[in-house]
């Protein structure tokens, strides 16, 4: 089979490279869409997690190729996506091969077949859905009048999209591009916070921001000052939910501000037991998907998909596609 493989810090090859067997319990997933995460660029760029070669991609979708044993042989010929947590602790897209080759391999378990009324390209998106999903039932929102989300990348929009779905009042999004600032109002923004445009009066231009002070506080830009910025801006008894990445570091507010103010300070972490509702909102078309997809390569036009992720500030997703190639 073709893959994108990484081969080296920061280097991406075309190979052909063995087609996987489905073991006992496994499915073989040919692939037809996969996402360009910014995570991707970190792994490709080289890091601890996984080692060289590698083939990324966890944002994927595709059509049950062959099943191992112990495996229905319905499921063959199904669309379907799958979370990527495997038995042994490791991930589809990281330490095992992922979306960027032209086949995958899963386990049956973790597989949802996908409706005909999902298109595959949309639900190369589900994975991130699945991620927000999570974040909203750790939020678990009890007042709904006011909410702001710090971060205009693919989770900051679909919290937005998703804290609006659940009925909040007003959402103001705070970002730095833009054209996603712009998409962030078609998803029903109430109100944008540009933060290049605002400068060191960041924390002002929010309080003029209507919903403000915030009862829900969702912090899915990964800026360690933006998280410090969350805290200062939150209501009396907020619940402010982390979903960024922040490396190596460390939390820098005064933790009396959380005492008095008895803030709820929630962390959320990838996808699990949230899947389910995902798949769902895709088929229901409740989140509009369509509308963050930015462009479609060819898988074989991986360079300059990847190039464009890097480099772009108002792409949200861009897809490789492997039907191009089948």
């Amino acid at each position: 089979m073709n893959a994108i493989v990484n081969t080296g810090p920061g280097q991406l090859q075309w190979q052909d490279v063995p087609t996987p067997q489905p073991g006992r319990g496994q499915v073989r997933i040919r692939t037809a869409f996969c996402g360009i995460c910014a995570t991707d660029l970190e792994m490709i760029k080289g890091w601890k997690r996984t080692g060289f070669p590698s083939i990324p991609g966890h944002e994927w979708s595709g059509v049950a190729d062959a099943v191992g044993p112990g495996v229905d042989g319905g499921l063959a010929g199904r669309p379907c996506v799958a979370e990527n947590v495997l038995a042994d602790g490791g991930e589809v897209g990281f330490e095992h091969p992922g979306g960027y080759g032209q086949f995958l391999l899963t386990e049956a378990r973790n597989v949802r077949p996908l409706s005909d009324g999902i298109p595959l390209d949309q639900a190369a998106l589900i994975e991130p859905l699945a991620v927000c999903i999570r974040a909203m039932n750790r939020l678990k929102i009890e007042h709904r009048d006011s909410a702001i989300v710090f971060g205009d990348g693919m989770i900051g929009l679909l919290m937005l999209a998703l804290l609006k779905l659940d009925s909040v009042k007003t959402v103001t999004l705070v970002g730095g591009r833009p054209g996603r600032l712009a998409l962030a109002g078609k998803l029903g923004a109430d109100s944008t916070v540009n933060y290049h445009d605002a400068g060191k009066a960041l924390a002002d231009s929010i309080a003029r921001s209507p919903g403000s002070p915030f009862a829900n506080v969702i912090e899915a830009s990964g800026s360690p000052s933006a998280m410090t910025l969350s805290m200062d801006i939150s209501a009396k008894m907020a619940k402010v939910v982390v979903i960024g990445d922040y490396g190596s570091n460390r939390a820098d507010f005064p933790w009396n501000h959380l005492l008095h103010r008895e803030l709820e300070l929630i962390g959320s972490n990838a996808s699990a037991g949230a899947w389910d509702r995902a798949v769902a909102l895709a088929a229901g078309r409740k989140i509009p998907l369509d509308m963050l997809i930015s462009r479609r390569f060819a898988a074989s036009q991986f360079a300059q998909a990847v190039d464009l992720v890097r480099t772009s500030r108002d792409a949200v997703k861009i897809l490789l596609d492997w039907r191009t190639e089948q």
